[in-house]
C-alpha cells in the first residue's frame, strides 16, 4: 500500500478524500463495534483525534477529516442510538458552516473522551 492510500501523510498533509476508502477498510464486525455504542465512538474517535496530535495535526486540518466521516456516516449508515440520530438530523439540516462547526466540536468531544 503506497502513502497515497492514506488519509494523512507522513508530511502532514490530509487527504480528505481518502476517508471513505479508509473507513470502507475498517472490518465490519469492527466498524459496527464502533459504531453500535456512542462511547465507543466516542473512545475511537478520541485515539484517531490523539494519534493526529501527536503528528502535529492542528484542530482545523481534524475538523476537515471530522466533516468527511460525518458526511460518509450520515449518508451510509443507519444510526445505532439515540446520540447518532440526533447528530444525523442535526448533520442533515445544517448548512455548510454549521456543519465545519459541528465537526469542530465533535473534534473537541473526542479530545474529552480520551
Amino acid at each position: 500500500m503506497t502513502e497515497n492510500n492514506h488519509v494523512i501523510h507522513k508530511d502532514g498533509q490530509v487527504a480528505t478524500e481518502q476517508v471513505e476508502g479508509a473507513i470502507n477498510k475498517i472490518p465490519s464486525e469492527q466498524r459496527d463495534n464502533i459504531l453500535e455504542n456512542f462511547d465507543a465512538f466516542k473512545e475511537y474517535l478520541g485515539k484517531r483525534i490523539a494519534v493526529g496530535e501527536s503528528i502535529g495535526l492542528g484542530e482545523e486540518q481534524m475538523a476537515k477529516i471530522a466533516e468527511k466521516v460525518a458526511d460518509y456516516l450520515a449518508a451510509k449508515e443507519e444510526p445505532r442510538n439515540r446520540e447518532e440520530k440526533l447528530l444525523q438530523e442535526l448533520w442533515n439540516v445544517g448548512k455548510e458552516e454549521e456543519r465545519h462547526l459541528l465537526a469542530h466540536m465533535l473534534v473537541r468531544l473526542a479530545q474529552r473522551a480520551q
